[in-house]
């Protein structure tokens, strides 16, 4: 569907990709593509590089060596965060927990010891998050994540995405769990929503998978034979160089 004709007459100057959430099928297939060719060539799973790889390269993008702010991906003018997480069951599950980097109230904001106050800590943390989304929209048009939920043993997946946005330091209460590891709450729902570890700052975001989630599922291919690679290629020893 075109973008909607307003009555001020103004328009966007980047014309998105595709609508938020709703994956072509040729990306769709495109993504398919590259997953059966990273198992064809031995991979055994999948890690987030190779998400990041496949993704760009199924929407013609660029995988950007060092991310800018939360940016992994990026398409003229337009960027995405790009995850990737285990799951028994990619194709019913409802809700997620992702790993969204590490981040150190220490480092950021000089806190030295996060259990004294740890509503501060809380809110140094989410800050920390917040910046890095600000990083990326000063350079780009609109920033989105695209999660990748798989199972290498079914080779059964689910994509989907949602707008990355800052989170509001003031609508989330701070409490420790047993493992003395912060989790952030929604004080309206009471939903848990965050988790970060002292111990290493890793901070993960819990996410649910929205009904417009694309399932899909691939067939296994047989792995490329080593030898017959080689010949293919037309591989011969004068490609070796040793240096004593």
């Amino acid at each position: 569907m075109r973008s909607p004709r307003l009555r001020d007459g103004k328009k966007r100057k980047t014309i998105e990709l595709y609508p938020l959430g709703d994956f072509p099928e040729k990306v769709i297939y495109e993504i398919s593509r590259w997953l059966i060719y990273n198992f064809a060539v031995g991979k055994a799973n999948i890690s987030g590089e190779d998400w990041g790889d496949i993704f760009a390269k199924s929407i013609d993008g660029g995988h950007l060596s060092s991310p800018t702010g939360l940016a992994d991906v990026v398409f003229e003018g337009q960027c995405w965060s790009v995850k990737s997480v285990q799951s028994k069951k990619p194709h019913t599950c409802q809700e997620l927990r992702v790993i969204s980097g590490r981040n150190s109230p220490d480092y950021s904001y000089g806190i030295q010891n996060p259990h004294t106050d740890i509503q501060k800590t809380g809110k140094a943390i989410i800050n920390i998050w917040n910046e890095r989304v600000n990083i990326a929209l000063d350079q780009f048009d609109f920033l989105r994540t695209a999660i990748l939920v798989r199972n290498v043993n079914t080779l059964e997946f689910t994509l989907f995405e949602e707008d990355t946005r800052q989170y509001v330091t003031n609508e989330y209460e701070w409490k420790l769990n047993a493992r003395e590891n912060f989790e952030g709450f929604d004080k309206t729902t009471g939903k848990h929503k965050f988790t970060w570890q002292p111990h290493g700052a890793q901070f993960t975001i819990k996410y649910t998978v929205p009904s417009s989630a694309v399932r899909f599922q691939i067939k296994r291919p047989p792995i490329l034979d080593f030898e017959q690679t080689m010949e293919q290629i037309g591989f011969n020893k004068n490609w070796v160089l040793i240096k004593n």
